[in-house]
């Protein structure tokens, strides 16, 4: 055998050669490749992966000085180094750096979250190495090893086939082919494509950039989806950034009127000053962090569902688990322990029970690690027994056949076939009587009433005329923990339903054992003849009133989605298999459950490690948290916009010059807004880390509710700080708490004001309750509000960057705060409390006409008939 293969093999030129060829080329033969030869073709030709370039960090730091709101605050800069004022050049381009590195670090962390999640979703692959099957990560494939494919597997590279029966394979994502392509011996596999049936041995000839996948795949470097939330989010930020330069417009218009086009005379100097003054207000106004904030919470966010078993495929789909309000599971490993336990076997045509378990065992295959082949093996009390048979050949269970199929050579050299399955399937292929026929099938029921699975097995010599060994009776019980999780999530406002491919008397039995409701519909039954993209009205209410489904099949539970979504659900689906790939992205937050295939992985928005619906329903709270976190904060931001930008303009359009003086008035000055801007974006961004409380309810996205709020806190807080205004304009050249008022004093009240009352309105905001009500604030999110307080206040006592207030003046300003803290509090409760009463007036008012229209839909029937 060659140390090392010559080169890759194209996928054309593999196609035309013989296995003995490939094997010769590659350097490989039937048995694979020896581990340390593979490690040496792995460090020669690299990993099986496409290496994708990323930019480095100098460039992704300076793409934060490049956009409208850099170009602003560079614009400011410009103005304050020709009009020579240094202090304003200083502290505006630590304004921008600032913002930079904020940024910069905030999407480094982001991403870096996410790399850690990437790699708890890493495709594993089935290799022979050293003569021995194990599972190794799909990128330390190198050409030559042999694979193993199976129904559901994306396929790890490019391979040529070389033993088994057939392969079906979807490779409608590399070739735009519509249909599942059959593949026989001989036939290339291309890396990407999904098997959809059967099973086959492989040996690779292409990995990593060398696939018809790496040859032909574009990486395209994008923001990617934004979700519906992010999208409201980034509706209101753009309101913001109009209303912000529509008031800078107005100011810019009166000011300039006023002070220069009346009096007829222009100062350059002046104009400078203004214009200054007016981009750093827009610039302070502008809600700068808002993507920073929204990226760093959705990202923790999933770190932190990640510790909770449950990764976050895309950041996009928290939105839509925090309002799922319908949560559809799978029954066997979700709701059950996907233990199967034998019963007894009913006898047919087997003399005893070893005998009809044995012929389950010979039609099963340990090394696919099946939990039902597994179960039959594992209730053989002899296991040795095995070893006087050879299989010949096994055909795996499949969606449309439903049963496995064994060749097998007894000790006596004779070919038997063996298959287990569906009872009904099975019951149909055998020579039954119709009387024994009609006796099984009654037994199946009766087994299926008490929650059995049943599992016919069959045994043939010429794989045509089938004996009916009996029926083996399994038991899957429920987790231990699924009953309480289901009335947790009741409690949440979440209704479950089972979604199963077993009987409905099986499905009827766990549901009603786990409290779930009886009302089982068979899906077989409830969608025959029935467009699933087309659901009736009336068969989308049946599905909606259902306790769960029986007997579904992978375009069902599609169909469940689509009707669902119709009464106007959001739906979260659970599924594990290839199949269930259009149902997990048709639905809301699609989830693929511990153990799923690489294909549905790849087609969920949730991806469980771990089994039970409790990792669901723990994701779903903290999905909530997240939405509280992000809406707490839109909320704040609005506000505190309304607050800077309204009274500012206001202020200095109804106060022209300072009262009894000459002097123009302008309550803050270019770096009291600069800093303000600066200190509110350190406490915002430890949002991310607050304590939130799981709403009972699923949430949604309501701008009138968001704005209603925001904008009555925006217009109080206007009112205070027009309160401190005329407080120090009264006391105007007057001592007041043992300061002297000047107009520069008067400006550090209120910049001192819009800090400490800002910031402690996030502690308002970030609560529907009473702010002091726990949760309490996160200890990073405390501190952080409180140390900027303190620095604003020791900048006023000590007079950095602003003129000097006594600490008495200072002591008053932060009471005066704390006062309206509670009036905002006061004024928080009451617009909720109206704004729920509302809801629950339009919700009776709807009701009362769903019962109009009832009422008169009943007459007008009755009239009809008469």
């Amino acid at each position: 055998m060659p140390e090392t293969p010559a080169c890759f093999i194209d996928s054309e030129k593999a196609a035309a050669m013989s296995a003995a060829a490939v094997f010769s080329e590659t350097g490989s033969s039937k048995d694979g490749l020896s581990t340390l030869e593979a490690e040496k073709r792995l460090e020669e030709f690299g990993r099986n992966a496409i290496e994708e370039k990323k930019s480095s960090s100098l460039l992704m730091f300076l793409k934060f000085f490049w956009g409208p709101i850099p170009w602003m605050i560079e614009a400011a800069a410009i103005l304050s180094l020709i009009a020579h004022d240094w202090s304003d050049f200083g502290i505006i381009m630590v304004m921008l750096v600032f913002n930079a590195l904020i940024g910069f670090w905030e999407e480094h962390k982001a991403s870096n979250a996410l790399e850690a999640l990437k790699k708890g979703l890493a495709l594993k692959a089935r290799a022979c190495r050293d003569g021995k099957w194990g599972e190794i990560p799909a990128e330390n494939l190198v050409t030559g090893d042999i694979i193993r494919v199976r129904l559901g597997d994306v396929i790890p590279a490019d391979s040529k086939l070389i033993e088994g029966e057939y392969l079906s394979v979807d490779q409608a994502a590399l070739t735009g082919e519509s249909l599942p392509v059959n593949k026989k011996n001989g036939d290339v596999i291309y890396s990407g494509s999904v098997a959809k049936q059967g099973e086959m041995q492989a040996v690779v000839i292409a990995t990593g950039s060398n696939t018809f996948f790496g040859r032909t795949a574009r990486l395209v470097a994008g923001a990617g989806n934004i979700s519906h939330f992010q999208q409201a989010v980034m509706r209101v930020g753009n309101f913001l950034i109009g209303l912000s330069i529509f008031l800078c417009i107005v100011l810019s218009a009166v000011v300039l009127y006023r002070e220069h086009i009346a009096s007829g005379t222009i100062n350059i100097q002046e104009l400078m000053r203004l214009a200054k003054f007016v981009l750093i207000l827009a610039i302070a106004s502008i809600p700068v962090a808002m993507p920073a904030v929204l990226s760093v919470t959705m990202a923790l966010g999933a770190l932190a569902m990640s510790r909770r078993k449950a990764i976050v495929a895309r950041l996009q789909s928290i939105e839509e688990m925090a309002g799922v309000d319908i949560l559809c599971s799978d029954k066997t490993g979700t709701l059950t322990k996907n233990e199967l336990t034998l019963g007894e076997p009913l006898l047919f045509e087997a003399d005893n029970a070893e005998e009809c378990v044995l012929g389950g065992a010979l039609a099963s295959k340990a090394e696919n690690n099946d939990a039902i082949d597994l179960a039959i093996i594992d209730g053989l009390k002899d296991k040795i027994v095995l070893k006087k048979y050879e299989q010949l050949d096994f055909i795996p269970f499949d969606p449309v056949s439903k049963r496995t199929q064994a060749t097998v050579k007894n000790s006596q050299g004779e070919t038997v076939f063996y298959t287990k399955g569906a009872p009904q399937v099975i019951v149909e292929m055998s020579d039954l009587s119709d009387r024994l026929k009609k006796e099984a099938e009654a037994k199946v029921q009766q087994l299926a009433e008490h929650g059995y699975r049943a599992l016919g097995v069959a045994e043939s010599k010429d794989n045509r005329n089938w004996r009916l060994l009996g029926i083996i009776p399994l038991f899957d019980p429920p987790r231990d923990d699924s009953a309480e999780t289901i009335r947790q999530a009741k409690e949440h406002g979440l209704d479950v339903k089972m979604v199963t491919g077993d009987d409905v008397a099986i499905a009827s039995e766990i549901s009603g054992k786990l409290g779930m409701g009886t009302r089982i519909q068979a899906a077989a039954d409830t969608f025959k003849d029935v467009d699933p993209e087309k659901v009736p009205d009336q068969l989308a209410q049946c599905i909606e009133r259902a306790d769960g489904f029986a007997r579904v099949f992978p375009e069902h539970k599609y169909g469940i989605v689509k009707a669902l979504q119709k009464r106007g659900h959001i739906v979260a689906m659970t599924g594990d298999g290839v199949n269930d790939a259009p149902a997990l992205k048709q639905a809301d937050a699609g989830v693929a459950v511990s153990g799923a295939t690489d294909a549905a992985r790849a087609a969920a928005a949730l991806i469980l490690t771990a089994p039970g619906l409790s990792v669901i329903i723990k994701a779903i709270e903290t999905a909530r948290k997240i939405f509280e976190r992000m809406t707490s904060y839109t909320v704040y931001r609005i506000a505190m916009t309304i607050d800077v930008m309204v009274f500012v303009v206001l202020a200095m359009l109804l106060f022209p010059k300072v009262p009894g003086t000459e002097i123009l008035f302008r309550p803050l000055t270019p770096i009291m807004i600069i800093v303000l801007a600066l200190l509110d974006d350190i406490p915002i961004m430890t949002i991310a880390y607050d304590n939130a409380k799981v709403a009972k309810n699923p949430v949604r996205w309501h701008m009138g509710r968001v704005l209603s709020v925001s904008t009555a806190l925006g217009a109080f807080s206007v009112i205070q700080t027009f309160g401190l205004l005329f407080v120090g304009m009264m006391y105007m050249n007057h001592e007041l708490f043992g300061q002297m008022i000047k107009p520069e004093h008067l400006q550090t009240m209120i910049f001192l004001q819009l800090v400490v009352g800002g910031h402690l309105m996030l502690f308002v905001t970030r609560a529907k309750k009473l702010f002091f009500i726990p949760p309490l604030p996160d200890s990073r999110l405390f501190w952080a509000i409180i140390s900027t307080q303190i620095f604003a206040a020791v900048m006023c006592g000590f007079g950095w960057l602003v003129p000097k207030l006594s600490w008495q003046l200072i002591g008053l300003v932060w009471l005066y705060n704390i006062i309206w803290m509670f009036v905002l509090d006061v004024v928080k409760l009451t617009v909720y409390r109206l704004l729920d009463l509302d809801a629950l007036h339009q919700r009776g008012f709807i009701s009362r006409q769903r019962s109009i229209l009832h009422h008169y839909s009943h007459h007008h029937h009755l009239h009809r008939q008469k």
